[in-house]
C-alpha cells in the first residue's frame, strides 16, 4: 500500500454513519425533479431542491434543450477562448447583462468556476479580499487561489467589516465579496450598509446571486435589485443550476472588467464551454422568469406560509427571510438522524454539518419551490415535528 492509499484508508467518517444506517448522501433519484420525486422506488416530497422556480421539467425548457442538440450537437469540444463560443452563448450573455443591469456578462461552465475564477484574478499581491465568514465555498477557494491578503469578517457584522477595511492600505484595491442570499441560513447580506462602507473606503463589491436570482428583486433580478443598489455593486455573479433550471454560471460587470476577465480568468479560458443544451435551457428559463412573474409570486406565497408554520410549530429558524428555511438541530449525529427519519416518512431534506456550518450550528435545510402546495408544506412540518420529538430535540412553543 502506498503512502497516499495508507492515508486515505484512515478516513472512515462516512462509514460510521453508513453502519449506523443514517448516511444521507448520494441518494439516487429515479424521476425528474419536482415537488415529488422517486428515490429508490419510494415517492417522497422534495424539500431539498434549489429549483426555486420549479422549472427543471418545464416542457418549453426541455424542448429548447432538444432543439439546441439537434442544431449544435452535444458539446462544443473546446473552450470559449478558442473554438467553443456559440451564438447562443453570446445571446445569453447579452440578455443576462441586461437582466441584472450591467454592461456585459460572461458565461462559465459552472457557478463554482465563476467564483473561483473571478475572485482569484481581480486583485494583486498588494491588494485585499474581504469576505463574510459564511460565504460559499467557491468564494473561499477563489480567494485561496489569489495572491492578495484576505480578511474575513463576522457574518453580517458591519462593524467587523469596517474594522477589516481599516486594516487595508488606502491606495490598494479592496474587494468585498459576499453572498446576496446565504444558501444555508436563508438570510440576506446587508447590501445597503456594505455599499456605504464601499463609498467610505473606496472599495469594490462583488455579490454572489446564486440563490437570490429568481427569488428577490423585480422578476427575480436578485438581491441587488431588491435593495436598489445595483449601480453601486461592481460585479454580480449568478448560476443556472437553481432558478434557471440548467447548469452553468455567469459574471456581469462593466465592459472593462469583463474584458479583463475574458482574457485572464483561468477557469473561463481553460474550461470547456457550456453545452448547447445547457445554454439553451438557461436562456429559455430566463425568458420564462421575465414573462411569468406569477411564479415568483407563488414562491413568496408559499414561503410566507411555510415560515409561519415552522415558527408556530416551535422550530428555531434563525434569521431566514427566504425560501431557504434552516431548522437548527445543533448536533451532527441528530442532524443525520432527522434527515434519515424524515426520508422514511416520505420527506426529503438536506442535512447541513461542518464544513458547511459551525459544529454548534448544524441544521436541516428546507428549500421551497414555486410549485409546492400548502398541503405539502403541512406534511413536511408535521413529519419534522415528529422527527424532532422522537430524538428529544426541543421545540419552542
Amino acid at each position: 500500500m502506498g503512502l497516499l492509499q495508507e492515508r486515505m484508508s484512515k478516513y472512515r467518517e462516512p462509514q460510521k454513519f453508513m453502519e449506523a444506517g443514517i448516511y444521507p448522501y448520494f441518494r439516487e433519484i429515479d424521476s425528474h425533479q419536482d415537488t415529488e420525486v422517486i428515490m429508490g422506488g419510494q415517492k417522497v416530497l422534495m424539500f431539498g431542491s434549489n429549483s426555486y422556480m420549479g422549472l427543471t421539467y418545464d416542457k418549453r425548457i426541455c424542448e429548447a434543450a432538444k432543439k439546441a442538440i439537434d442544431k449544435y450537437g452535444t458539446g462544443c469540444a473546446g473552450s470559449r477562448f478558442l473554438n467553443g463560443t456559440l451564438d447562443l452563448h453570446i445571446q445569453l450573455e447579452k440578455e443576462l447583462a441586461e437582466f441584472v443591469g450591467k454592461d456585459e456578462a460572461l458565461v462559465y461552465s459552472t457557478g463554482f468556476t465563476v467564483n473561483s475564477g473571478v475572485v482569484s484574478c481581480l486583485t494583486g499581491r498588494n491588494d485585499y479580499i474581504l469576505g463574510d465568514d459564511r460565504d460559499h465555498a467557491s468564494i473561499v477557494d477563489g480567494r485561496r487561489l489569489s495572491f492578495s491578503q484576505f480578511y474575513h469578517y463576522k457574518h453580517n457584522d458591519m462593524d467587523d467589516l469596517e474594522s477589516q477595511l481599516k486594516r487595508c492600505k488606502e491606495d490598494s484595491l479592496k474587494l468585498i465579496v459576499t453572498d446576496g442570499l446565504f444558501s444555508m441560513e436563508g438570510d440576506l447580506a446587508k447590501l445597503p450598509e456594505i455599499v456605504k462602507l464601499k463609498k467610505k473606503y473606496n472599495a469594490t463589491i462583488m455579490v454572489d446571486e446564486a440563490h437570490g436570482l429568481g427569488v428577490f428583486g423585480r422578476n427575480g433580478r436578485g438581491t441587488c435589485d431588491y435593495f436598489g443598489v445595483t449601480e453601486d455593486i461592481d460585479l454580480i455573479m449568478g448560476t443556472f443550476s437553481k432558478s434557471l433550471a440548467s447548469i452553468g454560471g455567469f459574471i456581469a460587470a462593466d465592459s472593462d472588467t469583463i474584458n479583463w476577465l475574458r482574457h485572464n480568468s483561468r477557469t473561463y479560458i481553460f474550461s470547456a464551454s457550456n453545452t448547447p443544451a445547457a445554454t439553451a435551457a438557461a436562456l429559455e428559463a430566463l425568458h420564462i422568469l421575465k414573462s411569468e412573474p406569477e411564479r415568483q409570486e407563488n414562491l413568496w406565497n408559499i414561503t410566507r406560509y411555510a415560515l409561519q408554520q415552522f415558527k408556530q410549530a416551535g422550530f428555531e429558524i434563525g434569521d431566514s427571510e427566504s425560501p431557504i428555511i434552516p431548522l437548527y438541530v445543533r448536533d451532527p449525529y441528530k442532524t443525520f438522524e432527522v434527515t434519515g427519519r424524515a426520508f422514511k416518512k416520505g420527506v426529503f431534506i438536506n442535512p447541513v454539518i461542518p464544513p458547511a456550518c459551525a459544529p454548534q450550528d448544524t441544521l436541516v435545510r428546507v428549500a421551497l419551490m414555486a410549485t409546492h402546495t400548502k398541503e405539502q408544506v403541512d406534511t413536511c412540518v408535521s413529519v419534522l415535528v415528529d422527527c424532532f420529538k422522537e430524538l428529544g430535540i426541543e421545540l419552542k412553543k
